[in-house]
């Protein structure tokens, strides 16, 4: 768990200035202990997304009490109620659902698919000798395969140290964000056929050979259109409550945070 650093006892126990809604003062270990929910790089952008979502909380408590809301629930279900209560969220109509199907098409496609064979000549990252020699292979391979003189899944089988070999080197069908970075980004700018050139990756140099090419289509509006009224909601939703927020800020006060509430999770 990311602590807030702490100093000499006769020096001050926080980096970061004293959080207050209103006259409540957020504790520092309460800050504290929020931040192993809001991992980052910078203790201090844990530390201050920490202190706004304590910050958010305290708000909605505090006009839960104004408002009476039954302190005999549960405090997320008290929340919950006020913020049925208080937020004027309108419904999305199917005009503006439509509207948003036109204005962003490659949102409702169909998965690109590619069926891909490859042949994997493994080398370790930081073995620069075998790197080479086997990109060297590679080369001779693909000069081979370019005259016809073998097959490629006589290659694989020979060659290859993926499992794919004893299916001639094939991955099957395959999209986006099923294997590692260094390979798609080259392997989805290739046409069906053979590359010419050999792909890299952290376990060796790659032949690849595009089978086929199947483009995504553009899904019918009535299918998509639940996942656009969820979407429309939920960002009509945030806004308002961004909009709500704010305005609790100005009429309690908050002290030692910055509350600027893009959409995130503290927001949901």
């Amino acid at each position: 768990m990311q602590m807030i650093p702490v100093g000499d006892a006769d020096k001050p126990r926080n980096q970061f200035p004293p959080v207050r809604v209103g006259d409540t003062l957020i504790p520092e270990e309460a800050i504290a202990l929020e931040m192993q929910h809001h991992p980052a790089e910078e203790v201090s952008a844990a530390w201050h997304q920490a202190a706004l979502g304590l910050v958010i909380r305290e708000l909605l408590i505090a006009q839960a009490d104004r408002l009476g809301i039954d302190p005999g629930l549960e405090e997320d279900a008290r929340l919950a109620n006020l913020l049925d209560q208080e937020l004027d969220v309108p419904e999305m109509d199917d005009a503006a659902c439509e509207r948003f199907y036109q204005a962003n098409p490659e949102r409702f496609c169909s998965p690109t698919l590619l069926a891909v064979s490859h042949i994997l000549l493994a080398a370790a990252p930081d073995d620069v000798d075998e790197r080479f020699r086997q990109e060297q292979v590679g080369k001779e391979l693909l000069t081979f395969l370019a005259q016809g003189r073998v097959r490629f899944d006589e290659l694989a089988r020979q060659y290859s140290a993926c499992e794919s070999r004893h299916q001639g080197g094939s991955l099957g069908q395959i999209s986006r964000g099923q294997t590692v970075d260094e390979f798609e980004r080259p392997v989805w700018r290739l046409s069906e056929g053979l590359s010419q050139e050999l792909v890299e990756s952290r376990y060796g140099w790659h032949l690849v050979r595009v089978d086929q090419r199947i483009e995504g289509k553009q899904l019918p509006y009535e299918h998509a259109r639940p996942k656009i009224r969820q979407y429309l909601l939920e960002s009509v939703t945030r806004r308002a409550l961004r909009q709500y927020l704010q305005v609790l800020a100005a009429e309690y006060g908050v002290e030692g945070v910055d509350l600027e509430l893009p959409d995130s999770p503290l927001m949901q």
